[in-house]
This record gives C-alpha cells, sequence and structure tokens, in this order.
C-alpha cells in the first residue's frame, strides 16, 4: 500500500483510496469544525442552556483520483461521540456510500498525516 492511500475504518471493514497529504489537511479542519458543532449541540441540550440554534450540516467534497464526500448534520446527534456520517467514495468502476463513526473517521485522518508527514 502506497504512503499517499487514506484508509478510513468503517462500522465492518475499511476503505482506502489514494489521498494527498494536503486534502487530508483540508478533510481534518472540516472535521474539527463538525466537531465544533456538534460540541455546540451538546452543550445547549441540557435543560438550563435553553433550546439549541441549529448548526449547519457539514459537507465535505475531495475530488482526485476519487471522488470523497462526507455529510453530517450535527443537530441530530446527542454528542460527538455518538454522531456518524456519511461516506461516498467513487471512481469510474464503484460508489459506496455507508455511515461511518465520526471519532473512528477523525483517528483515521490523524494517523494518515502522521505518517505522511
Amino acid at each position: 500500500m502506497s504512503a499517499n492511500n487514506l484508509t478510513l475504518n468503517l462500522v465492518e471493514g475499511s476503505v482506502s483510496f489514494s489521498f494527498s497529504p494536503q486534502a487530508a489537511q483540508e478533510l481534518k479542519v472540516a472535521l474539527d469544525q463538525l466537531m465544533s458543532s456538534l460540541k455546540a449541540v451538546a452543550a445547549k441540550t441540557t435543560p438550563s442552556a435553553g433550546k439549541a440554534s441549529p448548526q449547519r450540516p457539514t459537507e465535505y467534497r475531495y475530488t482526485g483520483e476519487v471522488f470523497l464526500e462526507i455529510f453530517c448534520n450535527p443537530n441530530i446527534w446527542p454528542t460527538p461521540f455518538a454522531a456518524k456520517i456519511l461516506l461516498t467514495v467513487r471512481d469510474v468502476n464503484i460508489r459506496l456510500t455507508t455511515e461511518a463513526e465520526l471519532t473512528r473517521v477523525i483517528e483515521d485522518v490523524n494517523l494518515y498525516l502522521e505518517q505522511v508527514g
């Protein structure tokens, strides 16, 4: 496996594809923003905090050798640790659409950045 392959561990199995370090850094920023949105929603769900203001969904798209799309609506998850993302990876021959645990994807991206950095 090439050093520039990102492996994302799914609930059952994993998917690995060519991914640039720059794109991984951009994905990390998007995931960090999503985590902040999820924390804001979780903080506002306590009874004393009142009604939470809705957070914008996260949509990340990357086009390279493969097309990667990540989507998550932070308003439907009670905590960041329960959150799942909708993940689509496709190229001309195959399309994979599945759910993945947010915390696992964050760990996978961080590991990739450590390996290529």
